[in-house]
């Protein structure tokens, strides 16, 4: 999933099956989250039907002891790979937009790009600075016509309709350049000399990705306070400090438990008395036995309990992905209706036909529609367990402004 469309598809392919109550899909954790009956539906009909909306699905891993601050972690890896992509984006484009834009700020040009004569070269120049851009982010690509031949356009499909369609133009306009040189006619050359979009097509890509990027950071970043939860998880079944959920067998020591209960001053732990994972020894040393491990120790459930909060929706962004669900074939048939009608308003102009119609396309791409509430909420469910503050929805943040009245017992647990 790419942006907001994606999931809001996905969503709605989903909650079609008749055993699902509700499903609910997270652009910012990439989880979903069903309702089901399991008489009537399994888990592999749901994987099912996700990759019949074109995309893909799996059951989540127990082992979740991996942070993603880890340089191993998938996370890390798609962000160093989208800057590659971003910094080669750049080194491509930068001296395609000299060429093509400079002269008009009076910057000088190789002789070979300058004049009428040369017009073939100086469009064949900027298709070839074009060429690695279209291969370096060729996923807009891959993704933007998948979704399309599913009859569910995204964000991407945007971005690839409208960057393709001015190349093709570009190309189109080099033909009819090569033709006019060979034919002597040079009003043909002039009229296409300035008909390049190649430009367009490169920057529309660049800042395309390194918006992603700048997304996906902020995904790794509002994630980190879950992190720093799993960093705690343990590894052995028995540990000489803290680890695992289980009963102190020999030794003494005063643990931190404030991360639990919110009670400030360590507690004397020794023989026969309960210690759980995230408490924190203070002082001295003792050896436990194991009684919960993984998936039901208290650090596991506080771990999913900030998880399905991070995952969960507010009203404001139910309503965000209904938009999106149906925005980009709206904007798509804007981009063909405007099309139309400047072909006809301009006499039957293709040029001006084209460039309204992709205009509509490639300002079309609001991703913070479906970013900005889901990073509010990653921050505000990441951040409080960061301080010891477990919040269980999304529609418990976006309802706290009409609270006027606060309740704080002696161990600092708020109501």
């Amino acid at each position: 999933m790419t942006c907001s469309a994606c999931s809001a598809h996905v969503e709605k392919a989903v909650n079609k099956l008749e055993a699902v109550s509700k499903a609910e899909v997270s652009l910012m954790t990439n989880s979903m989250s069903v309702d089901y009956d399991p008489d009537a539906l399994s888990p592999q009909d749901i994987i099912h039907a996700v990759e019949q909306a074109g995309y893909g699905a799996s059951l989540p891993q127990k082992d979740k002891s991996t942070p993603l601050s880890d340089p191993n972690s998938q996370l890390a890896q798609e962000l160093s790979a989208m800057k590659r992509r971003l910094i080669w984006s750049f080194v491509f484009l930068i001296p395609l937009f000299y060429i093509s834009m400079g002269h008009m700020l009076g910057a000088p040009l190789p002789s070979f790009l300058v004049g009428m004569e040369n017009a073939l070269a100086f469009g064949l120049t900027q298709l070839l600075l074009t060429l690695p851009i279209l291969y370096i982010n060729d996923t807009y690509y891959k993704v933007g016509f998948k979704t399309l031949w599913h009859r569910a356009p995204n964000m991407d499909s945007l971005i690839a309709v409208g960057s393709a369609a001015a190349v093709i133009y570009g190309i189109f306009a080099i033909y009819q350049i090569g033709y006019g040189l060979g034919h002597g006619d040079m009003e043909l050359v002039e009229r296409y000399h300035m008909d390049l979009y190649f430009e367009s097509a490169g920057m529309i890509l660049t800042l395309i990705t390194l918006g992603k990027f700048l997304e996906k950071r902020s995904k790794g970043k509002t994630s980190q306070a879950i992190n720093r939860l799993m960093d705690l998880a343990p590894k052995t079944d028995l540990s000489r400090v803290h680890a695992t959920d289980g009963v102190v067998v020999e030794g003494s020591s005063a643990v931190d438990e404030s991360a639990l209960t919110g009670e400030s001053l360590p507690v004397d732990k020794g023989p026969g008395d309960k210690v759980a994972a995230a408490s924190m020894n203070r002082s001295g040393s003792f050896t436990f036995e194991a009684l919960r491990v993984g998936e039901d120790t208290t650090l596991a459930q506080m771990i999913r309990l900030v998880e399905e909060a991070a995952a969960s929706k507010a009203p404001i962004a139910k309503l965000a992905d209904k938009v999106a669900g149906v925005f980009v074939p709206v904007v798509m048939a804007i981009a063909a209706v405007t099309a139309l009608v400047w072909f006809f308003v301009s006499g039957y102009d293709v040029t001006k036909a084209l460039t309204a119609g992709v205009a509509v396309l490639v300002i079309s791409c609001p991703c913070a529609l479906g970013l900005a509430t889901p990073v509010a909420i990653m921050v505000g469910t990441g951040k409080g367990a960061e301080n010891g503050i477990l919040i269980k929805s999304a529609e418990a943040l976006e309802t706290l402004h009409s609270i006027d009245t606060v309740v704080l017992d002696k161990t600092g647990t708020l109501t």
